[in-house]
């Protein structure tokens, strides 16, 4: 299956200031700076509704976009991103450009596989983490990882050095020495009816 693919155009923006990213947004434009790849920080603008629909797709976050500015196609990731506090705009986007013969470090979603087998063996899965950060070429860019958690027991987990990972893709937190071995994902036992009523009778005695 093909990947989905993200183009926005951008405009160079020369206007700075919390003034003028005010009056940007109030035009249906959400402020933007894209940097690395050794060259210098560019401010941009681009069509808010573009990108705040794009941004309810995972893909978003994962995927190489292509930015067109002043008419030059430029591959860049999505690095971080400032949504409203309560309203359902975004605020601001940070790009890095992409040099498909440098490695790049960025977070990937994780996809759990096969947890209805735990449930049905009467464990319950934990997902301690949702995604993880990855070093990669551009070329190999997973858009997630898959975790398995067929055959797992109650009491069985799978760490961070037990994932499959893609071809040419690497775990950040793994190099950090073996005490960075996160936990991913636990089978923990149901609780029974009596303990679920231990517990609530616990919280009203705090009460």
């Amino acid at each position: 299956m093909s990947q989905p693919t993200y183009t926005f155009n951008a405009q160079v923006r020369n206007d700075m200031g919390k003034g003028a990213s005010r009056r940007l947004r109030r035009e249906g434009k959400v402020p933007a700076v894209l940097y690395g790849a050794g060259k210098d920080a560019v401010a941009l603008t681009l069509e808010h509704d573009k990108i705040n629909n794009a941004a309810d797709h995972e893909g978003f976050y994962s995927h190489i976009l292509t930015l067109t500015v002043d008419g030059k196609k430029i591959e860049a990731i999505v690095k971080d991103m400032q949504r409203h506090p309560f309203k359902p705009k975004i605020i601001h986007l940070d790009f890095q450009r992409v040099d498909a013969k440098q490695e790049l470090n960025t977070s990937v979603p994780l996809h759990f596989l096969n947890e209805e087998d735990a449930q049905k063996a009467g464990g319950v899965v934990v997902h301690h983490l949702n995604e993880v950060e990855i070093a990669v070429l551009p070329k190999n860019l997973p858009e997630f990882i898959e975790v398995d958690v067929a055959g797992l027991g109650v009491g069985d987990n799978i760490h961070l050095s037990d994932l499959k990972l893609p071809e040419g893709v690497s775990l950040v937190e793994l190099t950090k020495g073996e005490d960075h071995d996160q936990v991913v994902v636990t089978v923990s036992a149901k609780k029974t009816e009596a303990e679920d009523g231990e517990a609530a009778a616990e919280e009203a005695d705090k009460e």
